[in-house]
């Protein structure tokens, strides 16, 4: 029987600009999944959010994003790419460790580019060993990047000021509740909210709030373009007081009502609201 998405979450390879098919929003702010990404960058260059830090990124990066860990990735104009997704329960050998590699050597890029188009052959027979085809290339993928991963000037030691974002960038990816508000997580993490702010302004260029609210704003817009729910239980299933504060909230930073946003996701997609 060919692989169901839906019972296992996806298991694919697609062209990196597919995450972005609701908007340039799914992938620009910071937000967590419930799938392992593998994003391969052939061309063009942009800046990601990960593991507590944000840096650029050019031609021939490889980025491993394990599931539950909060990313935000920005690409130029010119970029294009490939990602794997590998939903959270599938068994694969993908690193658990989030990694940006940046690959000059030209076999090396040559091999990555070989275990994707496999990957992507293997999709496109879909039967049923595609499944298992899959995953062998996804451990494959991973254990290449772990054996890169080794000697990337990348893998450094982590300063304190790295420990505590990465530590702040966790604690966001796991309140998906909205539990705590910003002042909150810099108490659980005995700092305070000022010195918080000024190490994540240091680490990723935003400051400790500005993350927070980037990753409820794409918990929202995905709740309101994903699910039915009315607007009042996603507002509480995100730590929201009412209805109307979650409205506020949306409209204020989109310019648009939450009931707009849901409609204008349901229209047929046009190359001008892609881009909002």
């Amino acid at each position: 029987m060919p692989f169901d998405p839906n019972t296992h979450g996806p298991l694919d390879v697609s062209p990196l600009l597919r995450l972005m098919s609701a908007g340039n929003w799914q992938i620009e702010l910071a937000h967590e999944r419930d799938c392992h990404l593998v994003i391969w960058v052939t061309r063009g260059q942009g800046r990601m959010l990960l593991d507590g830090q944000c840096r650029g990124f050019g031609p021939h990066t490889a980025i491993c994003v394990p599931a539950r860990t909060l990313f935000s990735l920005e690409l130029g104009r010119q970029s294009i790419g490939q990602v794997l997704q590998i939903g959270e329960d599938i068994p694969c050998g993908l690193p658990d460790t989030p990694m940006q590699i940046r690959i000059n050597d030209m076999q090396e890029q040559a091999r990555i580019n070989s275990l994707f188009d496999a990957a992507l052959r293997e999709q496109q027979v879909n039967d049923d060993h595609t499944a298992q085809a899959i995953r062998s290339y996804a451990d494959l993928i991973g254990i290449h990047m772990q054996r890169l991963w080794q000697t990337a000037p990348e893998n450094s030691k982590l300063s304190a000021a790295r420990k505590l974002c990465r530590a702040y960038c966790a604690r966001l990816a796991e309140d998906s509740e909205g539990a705590f508000n910003m002042a909150g997580h810099a108490a659980a993490l005995g700092v305070t909210p000022t010195h918080l702010t000024r190490v994540c302004r240091q680490e990723t260029g935003k400051t400790a709030a500005a993350l927070l609210t980037e990753r409820q704003l794409h918990a929202a817009r995905s709740l309101l373009i994903r699910t039915s729910l009315p607007m009042r239980d996603i507002a509480q299933s995100l730590g929201f007081g009412s209805a109307a504060y979650f409205t506020r909230f949306i409209t204020q930073h989109t310019g648009s009502t939450p009931s707009a946003l849901r409609k204008k996701a349901r229209r047929p997609a046009t190359s001008a609201s892609a881009h909002h």
